[in-house]
């Protein structure tokens, strides 16, 4: 008590002000990872004797076309064909490293090939005992020269003529002799003089090059384009390159001739992918010069 009987009053203690609680959101869940749209997407014609370029699903670990398996490359491109007597259709699958798989019906369209009938005429005699003797070794060299995988990436180019003349064979045409057919032609003839440059129609690698003419195609020279695409060239005078050399689209790699089985000097391109027959004109477009037969 203070003197006159006042009680003391407690000094005021100074005080911060206590601030309101902040509401925080609640965590939410991660965004879930967009993946690109699960489609194919193609380049070319779907048509006999055609090849197209694809371009596969994102992430895609395995592709097969009708239960094959189709290679891939690393930014998802692809390379299919169709023989020149495929079936109406064709079924394309792609398997994504998620285990997601597109499965694409593909329609091949047909083609009205040139059909020469002889009805007076036989068919070619069977070849003799000869013939079969020295044709097994060279067929066995022509196999194994396709098995051949070099990672060649001419597959990827647009492609050129080897060389430029006028057509005179073109691929699919077939004789019917008595009403029995015969083989039908397997690649493009361009008719040209003996000693005409044939060039590399695209980069490749070559995987065959003859040391002495084979019984049918003569000198012959074939290309690995990559993929299990490639180029056989047939009646040459020479070749200007050797096995296992890298070749670049428009470097010369022999001449033209009519060597092996030929009436005239010519160039007989053909062209294959796996198994399949296809057409070297649905690849390098129409012949310059209109040329085309």
């Amino acid at each position: 008590m203070l003197a006159g009987g006042c009680a003391a009053i407690p000094p005021a203690i100074d005080r911060a002000p206590v601030a309101a609680p902040v509401a925080r959101p609640a965590p939410s869940a991660p965004a879930p990872v967009q993946r690109p749209a699960m489609r194919f997407a193609f380049s070319g014609r779907m048509i006999q004797g055609g090849t197209v370029l694809g371009t596969a699903p994102a992430g895609t670990v395995r592709l097969t076309l009708d239960d094959k398996p189709v290679p891939v490359a690393a930014d998802g491109r692809f390379l299919i064909a169709f023989d020149r007597d495929a079936g109406p259709g064709a079924r394309l699958v792609a398997t994504r490293d998620d285990g997601e798989m597109l499965d694409q019906r593909l329609t091949v369209a047909p083609r009205a090939w040139r059909i020469e009938r002889l009805p007076t005429l036989p068919r070619v005699s069977q070849p003799s005992a000869e013939f079969r003797r020295r044709r097994a070794p060279e067929l066995a060299r022509i196999v194994a020269a396709r098995a051949r995988d070099t990672g060649a990436d001419g597959w990827r180019q647009a492609f050129e003529w080897p060389t430029t003349g006028r057509i005179s064979g073109l691929f699919g045409s077939q004789r019917i002799y008595r009403g029995e057919p015969g083989a039908y032609h397997s690649g493009v003839d361009v008719a040209r003089p003996t000693g005409t440059l044939v060039k590399a129609p695209a980069d490749g690698v070559v995987i065959l090059a003859t040391d002495r003419p084979f019984t049918l195609e003569g000198n012959l020279l074939m290309l690995d384009h990559g993929m299990g695409l490639n180029s056989a060239f047939l009646h040459l005078s020479r070749i200007d390159v050797a096995e296992g050399d890298r070749v670049r689209r428009g470097q010369t790699i022999g001449a033209i001739g009519a060597t092996g089985r030929a009436t005239g000097p010519h160039l007989h391109w053909g062209m294959k992918w796996r198994d399949a027959r296809i057409d070297p004109l649905l690849i390098a477009g129409p012949m310059p010069g209109g040329n085309n037969k």
